[in-house]
């Protein structure tokens, strides 16, 4: 029997960070998971070309609205349109897997994804203005006008029922999955390392938003503990303000060659960046799953991390851990890394085990359970 499904991509950019990645892989994993899907997705102007590109976009039906995501349009269309379209298309759930969508929907079952409330925890750290507080306020109203709540780890699940008060029954947990680069590289690790000043240092790589959240200031202090021959700390994601303040810190403790405070890379300049590191480190406070880390890991690239929650829920004994507020945990954890090779590789081979158990064919069967349950829940 099919089933009639909206996705609302409307936050989808080329630069939508880890929600984009789960949405690009969420959508061919349900359509491979579920032979008879109807899929309808919802897109903005500002969604990037290759999405319809792939070789299963065409079993897709997009509806391409005529807003941007910095537009003040978008909020409404996602309040107006997208319940108006779906009520014609007879769509029979509509899953926002971004935190925010469709507070009231006459025909359709909501689905909403939480990735985390990490936001709520943050307070202004995470963002401040206007938009912070609407996004705050339009997130809860969604969680709890939802017929399904989906979220992507225990820990996150766990978080999200005790801060929103949410009943445990409601939420759905989907891991993500992990997919490993498709063909040869096409980025040359030797132009890479040229054309951002790398030399042949040993790299300690860290894919993580520059917020204070992930506790970046704690892996420079520990950077300074290193002695030895200096490894060079590559920090790729888009600018924030919190990112002086790094800058600052990293000057101040004498780092200012041994960092590189990248911007924006490409998804092939990033895979360049995973082959060549020597190890990969994660020092976040919270985090609601860890993707990079588990990026990492399927890469074969030994890991250091948090024991905070949902690190440990992911990475199991595929990795190192620390005590994040502690430099000196952090930094003994580096020079183990790229001092015992013995240790790299028991790692290394325990993360190929790991990986085997997050795939997006899981992500989407888990997902699609919870469609059944809020479909089942409106009737």
């Amino acid at each position: 029997m099919t089933l009639a499904v909206g996705l609302n991509l409307l936050f989808l950019t080329g630069r939508s960070g880890g929600a984009g990645r789960y949405a690009r892989e969420l959508v061919p994993a349900l359509l491979d998971a579920e032979a008879d899907l109807r899929l309808t997705a919802f897109v903005g102007m500002d969604a990037p070309d290759e999405l319809f590109e792939q070789p299963w976009s065409e079993r897709v039906d997009w509806e391409r609205l005529p807003v941007r995501v910095a537009g003040k349009t978008h909020l409404l269309a996602q309040m107006t349109a997208v319940p108006a379209i779906a009520a014609r298309r007879r769509l029979e759930v509509v899953h926002s897997p971004a935190n925010i969508g469709p507070l009231v929907m006459p025909r359709a079952a909501r689905v909403i994804t939480l990735l985390d409330v990490i936001w709520l925890h943050q307070g202004e750290d995470w963002e401040r203005g206007r938009a912070a507080h609407a996004f705050a306020l339009l997130s809860r109203l969604a969680a709890r006008n939802a017929d399904r709540v989906i979220t992507i780890s225990h820990a996150a699940r766990d978080d999200i029922v005790s801060s929103l008060g949410l009943s445990q029954e409601r939420v759905d947990v989907a891991p993500l999955g992990v997919r490993p680069p498709d063909g040869p590289p096409r980025v040359d690790e030797t132009a890479l390392r040229r054309k951002l000043e790398l030399g042949d240092a040993p790299l300690v790589l860290c894919v993580a938003q520059k917020r204070p959240y992930k506790n970046l200031g704690a892996l420079l202090n520990a950077l300074a503990e290193l002695d030895g021959p200096a490894p060079v700390l590559v920090l790729p994601g888009a600018a924030t303000p919190h990112e002086q303040e790094l800058r600052g810190l990293a000057a101040r403790l004498g780092l200012e060659s041994r960092v590189r405070f990248l911007d924006w890379v490409s998804e092939d300049e990033l895979e360049a960046l995973y082959r060549a590191s020597s190890c990969f480190v994660l020092p976040s406070l919270i985090a609601g799953f860890g993707l990079p880390v588990l990026g990492a890991i399927d890469r074969r690239v030994p890991v250091a991390c948090s024991n905070r929650p949902a690190l440990p829920e992911v990475v199991g004994d595929a990795a190192l851990f620390f005590d994040p507020e502690d430099h000196s945990a952090i930094a003994a954890c580096i020079r183990r890394l790229l001092g015992e090779s013995a240790l790299a590789t028991e790692l290394v081979e325990r993360g190929v085990e790991r990986v085997r158990s997050f795939s997006w064919r899981r992500t989407a069967e888990a997902t699609l359970a919870s469609y059944h349950r809020a479909i089942a829940g409106r009737h």
